[in-house]
């Protein structure tokens, strides 16, 4: 029993040095002042006023703007070629001829039966002029006089089909004379000098491009109908065409027309756009990136695109106040193009804004910002220095 007793109150005397022990302990921690967080490292940007141009992608392909496959209009023996392959060449430029002989021998037959009705016409004439003399004197008959004018009539009816003759000859002769239609290109010839050639001959003779000027066709979403339609009353837009790669601008140019009826497979709707293309960066069949101007946003204030972060409700950037903490901050965002977006609502110039780091932090977290490879750290800004003050 005693045994018992003394077991007991050692067990009571442990308990409560423990308990002592752990009584001293928490007060000492409580006591002691609490390790501060370590500051996130980030990377920030200042958001910035510029001029932006409000851009529409869309992928297209080069055309000509006109393309001619140059027949024949007679037939007859391709004698000679008068052009090379490749070759820039005018309107009006000659480019093959084809056997005249034949034409010009119908011409010279048109225009001797035309002189033999002339002569007649003459002759038939001057018996008018008797038989109306000899009809005042009773010497001849009414009915000759009025033969003779039928005569002189059918006569004249002759010549005038003889020039008509003539005329078609003509025009026959000069079809073996092969012009350019247009100014242009030529691509590879079809036709050998030495064959004979025909009028419905399917492949023709050679196929001319114009490409100063050259076209491009390009597709955009129908959404954006109305604000081109809009944009083209006020201005001509401008179109920049890029490489395929969308890295290397070759040309730039003007909005030629908006087609009349959307695709209603895709909702897309087809733009036609003109370049000089006098450096001959554009190629028909060539496929580019076109981008289309809609408009200037001056004095836009942007940030790098990668700042924006979308929340369940809206959009967001952390913004870095003076004392090393961020804000989540709600922005309502314009255009995004080429890595930047333009901030209609929610952000002042010179703000600086998280661009790398953002999935670490919450609002009210202390930050350490880093600078980018060949950037220094960037100022404090205007407001930032009065916030220190």
């Amino acid at each position: 029993m005693i045994r018992a007793r003394t077991l007991l109150g050692a067990s009571v005397v442990l308990a409560l040095g423990a308990l002592g022990v752990w009584y001293q302990m928490r007060v000492a921690n409580q006591s002691a002042p609490s390790a501060a967080a370590p500051a996130i490292p980030v990377t920030a940007a200042r958001a910035q006023l510029e001029n932006v141009p409000v851009l529409l992608n869309g992928l297209g392909n080069v055309t000509p703007f006109n393309r001619v496959i140059v027949h024949v209009r007679v037939d007859g023996e391709l004698q000679e070629v008068n052009f090379t392959e490749g070759q820039n060449v005018k309107q009006g430029e000659v480019l093959a001829q084809i056997d005249p002989r034949p034409f010009q021998a119908q011409l010279d037959q048109a225009r001797a039966t035309k002189a033999h009705d002339e002569a007649q016409l003459a002759n038939a004439k001057l018996d008018l002029d008797r038989y109306t003399t000899l009809v005042a004197k009773g010497y001849a008959t009414r009915q000759s006089v009025d033969t003779q004018k039928a005569l002189v009539a059918q006569l004249e009816a002759s010549i005038r089909g003889d020039q008509a003759a003539i005329d078609n000859a003509q025009t026959q002769l000069s079809y073996t004379t092969i012009t350019s239609p247009l100014d242009g290109r030529t691509g590879m010839r079809l036709i050998d000098r030495g064959n004979i050639v025909h009028a419905n001959d399917p492949s023709g003779l050679v196929v001319i491009t114009q490409v100063h000027p050259i076209a491009v066709l390009f597709s955009v979403p129908q959404d954006h109908l109305q604000d081109i339609i809009t944009a083209m009353r006020e201005t001509s837009l401008k179109v920049f065409a890029y490489s395929r790669d969308d890295k290397t601008k070759l040309a730039e140019g003007t909005l030629l027309l908006v087609d009349n009826q959307i695709d209603t497979s895709t909702g897309m709707i087809r733009l036609k756009a003109v370049f000089p293309n006098d450096n001959d960066m554009l190629w028909p069949g060539e496929f580019v990136h076109a981008r289309l101007q809609l408009e200037i946003r001056n004095n836009a204030v942007t940030v790098p695109a990668e700042v924006v972060q979308r929340g369940p409700h809206d959009l967001y950037v952390y913004v870095v106040n003076g004392n090393s903490t961020v804000e989540r901050r709600a922005v309502q965002v314009g255009p995004v193009q080429n890595g930047v977006a333009v901030i209609d609502k929610g952000l002042l110039v010179g703000e600086q804004v998280v661009t790398d780091g953002q999935f670490k932090l919450k609002p009210g977290a202390k930050v350490a910002i880093t600078a980018l490879p060949g950037e220094t750290k960037p100022a404090p800004s205007a407001r930032e220095a009065a916030n220190n003050k």
